[in-house]
């Protein structure tokens, strides 16, 4: 019995070495979002993985730290809304017309030039929502280029690290 107890811490980090917790390799994509020229009250962005068949497969990105008009975000809501999972990627305040942000997302590499797409959204307040401002396949070609958006974004830039 005593031997049990000796090996037992080395059992336990060899049970939870092999019992599933894998961490996805990222590669870390520098992304620049620059926002046209409006009034009003700061945008929302939220930035998607979109799996091969259109849909949410994970939040990478998130401009805007007040949870309240998340749901303003319709589309995105519909996924995030249901499960409400933590989110690593909130940061910082909503950015505002002719104002630009920079932020680092982690791609997941398994998912790059495999059929998936990153979405950008956008809301402001008593003003729009666009649901694909930009949208782009996730390839590593368009992972270094500029990309321009249909709504509230005028140009997303992005830059492998």
């Amino acid at each position: 019995m005593m031997k049990f107890f000796k090996l037992f811490p080395a059992i336990l980090i060899l049970v939870l070495l092999t019992s599933g917790f894998t961490k996805t390799e990222t590669k870390a994509v520098k992304c620049l979002i620059q926002m046209v020229n409006y009034t009003g009250e700061g945008a929302y962005v939220v930035v998607s993985l979109m799996n091969p068949k259109g849909e949410y497969e994970e939040t990478l990105y998130v401009q805007g730290k007040d949870s309240e008009w998340y749901s303003e975000i319709s589309e995105w809501w519909k996924f995030y809304g249901k499960r409400r999972p933590n989110i690593d990627a909130i940061s910082g305040e909503t950015v505002s017309g002719g104002e630009r942000s920079v932020s680092i997302l982690q791609i997941p590499v398994a998912k790059i030039d495999k059929g998936y797409s990153l979405r950008f959204e956008t809301s402001v307040e008593d003003q729009n929502y666009f649901k694909d401002d930009l949208q782009f396949p996730l390839t590593t070609e368009n992972l270094k280029s500029k990309k321009e958006g249909k709504g509230f974004i005028r140009y997303v830039r992005m830059l492998l690290q």
